[in-house]
């Protein structure tokens, strides 16, 4: 292919209806696709393309450019509208898993583990909540009826992360589960007030751990993970992993404190920290977004997480994450 033709391609827009009323009264003369497609500087393949799409003849009336406008903007329209998540089997999973309280992220990266052969992206999963099945927005994280922009707060999170160490770089051992000492941790937040819940669970053993806390704050966030661990033996002390929120800044202090190495999740990759998503998940259940988290006690939230601690998994087995965690301190 010619640099001109790729020049072409790369600047490609679609026929405006003047193009098209030039094609229409080119053809009425009889005129010839290449000479039509040099008058109109277009390639001589978009002209036949054009023709073939949008030729509704009606009464042996051949191409005429206003019945081609209104075929293009109809097919136009139908592009936008079509369903997304069109799959019936997709559709099923992402249901259940939204009641379950998983995120469209958990769900896209779970989807291809969980039903080999078919995948999705979160993208699609939102898309398809807010266009088709707006009765599961309040199954979201954080239930907007709207959709937020994003995009400014993203590069902001990860801006304001110092001296991050990805999941990438993580031991591989760390992913089966085989080993214990290796959390992860994450910070839940209500509508009603500025208080908020970390929230700690060991990979093994699934065993979690929780404080409340005044704000949303790296300091906060600091003495809340150390707190949580710090009486542990060091060998249940190894790694944490973190996303890119900036409450997590401190984190190489924490480090300091409990001789932890510290990993984050690629941005919006929260599957990579399933195990907390799941027990924050849990957590919501008991605590809703909109109850005001400033009325909640520490003991209150101690016995919700004795409820979580003591429920049989069956990953574990059928025994309890306090089962497996007491086991792996001795």
């Amino acid at each position: 292919m010619d640099r001109n033709s790729t020049e072409k391609q790369k600047k490609y827009i679609h026929l405006s209806f003047a193009e098209r009323e030039e094609i229409s009264v080119g053809l009425s003369s009889g005129k010839s696709v290449l000479d039509i497609a040099r008058k109109l500087n277009r390639d001589e393949s978009t002209i036949y393309r054009e023709i073939n799409r949008n030729n509704a003849q009606i009464n042996d009336v051949p191409y005429r450019a206003n019945r081609a406008q209104i075929r293009a903007d109809k097919r136009k329209k139908e592009s936008h509208n079509r369903q997304r998540l069109s799959n019936p089997v997709i559709q099923k999973y992402v249901v259940k898993k939204l009641k379950e309280e998983w995120t469209p992220e958990i769900i896209a990266g779970k989807l291809p583990l969980d039903k080999p052969g078919f995948k999705t992206n979160h993208e699609s999963i939102y898309l398809w909540i807010y266009k088709d099945r707006r009765d599961l927005i309040q199954c979201l994280p954080r239930a907007h009826r709207n959709r937020q922009k994003r995009s400014s707060i993203k590069n902001k999170r990860c801006i304001r992360v110092p001296d991050r160490t990805m999941i990438e770089h993580r031991d591989p051992q760390i992913q089966t589960r085989n080993e214990a000492g290796h959390w992860e941790t994450d910070t839940a937040v209500s509508r009603q007030s500025k208080a908020a819940i970390t929230a700690t669970v060991e990979r093994k053993s699934r065993y979690l751990i929780a404080k409340k806390i005044k704000g949303k704050t790296a300091i906060a966030m600091h003495d809340a993970v150390v707190n949580s661990l710090k009486k542990l033996p060091e060998k249940l002390r190894k790694t944490i992993t973190y996303d890119n929120g900036t409450e997590n800044a401190n984190h190489k202090l924490t480090d300091k404190v409990l001789k932890t190495k510290a990993y984050f999740c690629n941005p919006y990759h929260s599957w990579e920290k399933g195990s907390i998503e799941n027990r924050i998940g849990m957590i919501r259940r008991y605590f809703p977004k909109k109850k005001d988290w400033s009325l909640i006690t520490q003991k209150q939230l101690d016995k919700v997480v004795k409820k979580i601690n003591t429920r049989p998994m069956k990953c574990l087995g059928f025994k309890t994450p306090e089962e497996v965690f007491v086991a792996l301190r001795h």
